[in-house]
């Protein structure tokens, strides 16, 4: 195999709501292309797509999975994505290195939260979409309420472009709504008003002749749909391998290859530019998905954005600057995988055994690697405190949990630098349930998980000033450090050292100010304000650190520290017993201090909370979130007989969430949770906190 004329690919990624019938369909279609031999099945555990041994215990999509399919004259790059929220990142991922989405609906439970997302995000990305009505042959369908509904909700953009002869069990074709009968001619004439305002000459020649042939429109489609002013929806039921053939002619036909959307635009220091796909250019790609794999090693899945990439080549990485020699090149078809030797713009192929290559890495062939946007996700907010189960494997659970957290983004570890703890948070308590799976089947590891502490911060609210000596004398040489500073609240604006720079450390607030740090982890800035050498400048360093480690330990309850700035001014040494440990721990009592004195408050992390529930349970699910200090921004009815409603909540009121929706709407309800921002805590909830961070201290010391 060689590469592909960047004009007949086709990426497509596959998305939607989980049980929406994704995977069956990719299944389908990559038989109906004639790529496999048979028609995988998800049911008994053939599918090509969902291999892994978690996908067959659960029957559902973990990770995203790339297949390919030459027909027609077209190559083909789908990407199966997971439909349940809680695995949203690998969903996120497919949609970073394509051109087209494919939204899947399930017809049998209409307008679900992760359909509407994934249109959201397929839309701010600029993808071409499609819209695939799957498993109409379900029971009780009305279908008149579920194309209003979709149109509803996707707006009038999206039109019909194939409609089924019945639904139910006497669903066998789909008829063209082109060469439909009277029946079909609303959704004819909205196909046509959606097509001929995407194009000037056409729409003239429609308000001149009251219609246009269907050649004219077949000729305008692909264009339409790329710039979103067509979202066709085809109707099917992939199960039944009803309406698949023509879903595939469409995609062939209508959707955008790499060389006709808008280009990449990658940062250079010279400024922007657009990365064209265009094979005679230098090499640029980024990786979209990672996955360590215990037979090949760490896997690296690569969008070709320009050039060519061949194997063995040496390449280079924008993140790092280094050079990393490649292998041969990977095609995958689901689990299985030929080598190849050359790939093009528009392919995705995977190289293996680079331990640093990183989600979102933007490689080149030349040293000076133009960087791409890294793709976003959300932030995780579910948090289990994890130990290993059996003693010795400390150092095994850091290395195997780095190892998953490299390959999915929403899954994050930290250690918590109070409590010692090791903290994995992710999506959802399924996604962590899935991790924990795979640090058993990966690497035998086993694993015991309880409630982290929720990550309050601790910040001041006015100016103070702290001084403290530090003074030993216990035979032989002593220790002597004394400093004195004042400490300012930092305005969270402040997101680098310029920032900091421009607006607050500087000549005008500091005269005699020397040197200023920044640190964007804490919000965090240190300055140098010292005057006639009072404090010998070998020693300024050792009262940053001091500072630093009360940012670690806290002072008020043990959280970190943000949003503060410390200006070090006076102090004293001694000619003998001064030493960079006595003036860290100067600089560490003195930073307490002050902070004590400076009206300290905890900050709780507060999240972006969106519910989706039938509307019935609207009044149940308002007064819940009433009693966890939630605020409702606004509530939004939607098709189906849906509502919305958005509020925000403290994430300490809301970490087991999940269970309490489904306990109060049978299960029908669900939510999506991200992180928005830190405020403060109520006095009467800092005062309880306080209290038991100081019992705990008091335990920790006996």
């Amino acid at each position: 195999m060689s590469k592909h004329a960047v004009g007949v690919i086709r990426n497509l990624a596959v998305v939607g709501h989980g049980a929406a019938g994704k995977t069956t369909l990719v299944d389908s279609l990559l038989f109906k292309a004639g790529a496999v031999p048979r028609r995988g099945s998800v049911d008994d555990g053939t599918s090509f797509s969902d291999f892994d041994d978690e996908e067959h215990k659960r029957h559902f999509s973990i990770d995203a999975s790339v297949l390919t399919a030459d027909y027609d004259g077209k190559y083909f790059e789908i990407l199966d994505a997971p439909g349940y929220p809680d695995f949203i990142g690998a969903a996120l991922g497919t949609l970073n290195a394509v051109e087209t989405a494919v939204i899947v609906v399930n017809a049998a439970h209409g307008m679900e939260v992760n359909a509407r997302r994934m249109f959201r995000e397929a839309g701010q990305r600029g993808l071409a979409r499609f819209i695939v009505l799957n498993k109409l042959d379900a029971d009780n369908i009305d279908f008149d309420q579920l194309l209003d509904t979709v149109k509803q909700t996707f707006g009038k953009v999206a039109v019909l472009y194939n409609a089924p002869d019945a639904v139910g069990a006497k669903f066998s074709k789909v008829v063209p709504v082109l060469d439909g009968d009277a029946s079909h001619a609303k959704a004819r004439a909205d196909l046509i008003d959606a097509v001929a305002e995407s194009d000037d000459a056409l729409l003239e020649k429609y308000l001149a002749d009251g219609d246009l042939s269907n050649d004219d429109i077949h000729a305008a489609l692909p264009k339409a749909i790329a710039n979103g002013a067509c979202i066709p929806i085809f109707c099917l039921a992939a199960k039944k391998d009803v309406g698949v053939a023509e879903l595939l002619k469409a995609l062939a036909d209508y959707a955008p290859s790499p060389a006709v959307v808008k280009p990449h635009i990658a940062h250079t220091e010279s400024g922007d530019k657009e990365v064209v796909p265009d094979e005679n250019a230098e090499f640029v790609g980024q990786v979209f998905k990672t996955v360590f794999d215990k037979f090949v090693g760490h896997m690296s899945f690569i969008r070709i954005y320009s050039g060519k990439l061949k194997d063995h080549a040496t390449i280079y990485n924008q993140r790092t600057h280094k050079s990393a020699h490649l292998g041969a090149l990977l095609r995958m078809q689901g689990k299985e995988h030929k080598t190849d030797n050359e790939a093009g713009p528009g392919e995705i192929v995977v190289v293996t055994k680079i331990d640093d290559f990183h989600i979102g890495d933007t490689l080149g062939s030349s040293p000076n690697v133009p960087a791409i946007d890294l793709p976003r996700y959300p932030d995780p907010m579910f948090g289990l405190a994890c130990e290993p189960k059996a003693r010795g494997d400390e150092q095994k659970i850091s290395t195997s949990l780095h190892k998953i957290a490299e390959e999915d983004p929403t899954f994050h570890m930290t250690r918590d630098a109070q409590t010692h703890e090791l903290v994995v948070t992710g999506i959802s308590q399924l996604h962590l349930d899935v991790v924990q799976a795979r640090l058993k089947k990966r690497f035998d590891l086993d694993i015991v998980t309880h409630e982290p502490k929720i990550p309050y911060r601790e910040t001041i609210q006015s100016k103070a000033e702290g001084d403290h000596r530090h003074k030993k004398q216990s035979g032989g040489r002593g220790q002597f450090g004394e400093v004195h500073l004042r400490i300012y609240p930092l305005s969270r604006d402040i997101h680098s050292q310029k920032d900091f720079e421009e607006q607050f450390a500087n000549k005008s607030n500091f005269e005699k100010m020397r040197h200023a740090h920044y640190d964007p982890n804490y919000n965090f800035g240190f300055i140098d304000h010292i005057v006639g050498g009072s404090i010998p400048n070998q020693f300024i360093p050792a009262v940053e650190k001091g500072c630093h480690e009360v940012l670690d330990r806290g002072a008020l309850a043990g959280y970190r520290v943000q949003d503060i700035a410390v200006e070090v001014h006076f102090g004293k040494d001694h000619a003998v017993d001064s030493s960079e440990a006595a003036f860290k721990t100067a600089g560490r009592m003195a930073f307490k201090k002050a902070i004590m004195a400076a009206r300290p408050v905890l900050l709780e992390p507060i999240v972006d909370l969106e519910v989706t529930v039938p509307s019935k349970y609207t009044g149940a699910i308002l007064g819940d979130l009433n009693t966890k200090r939630a605020r409702v921004d606004n509530q939004d009815s939607l098709p189906g007989d849906l509502a919305s409603i958005h509020a925000k909540a403290p994430l300490a009121e809301v970490t087991r969430y999940a269970a309490q929706l489904g306990s109060i709407t049978q299960g029908q309800g669900s939510y999506t949770m991200s992180f928005s921002h830190y405020d403060v805590v109520p006095a009467n909830i800092q005062q309880q906190i306080v209290a038991k961070a100081k019992v705990q201290l008091e335990e920790d010391e006996e």
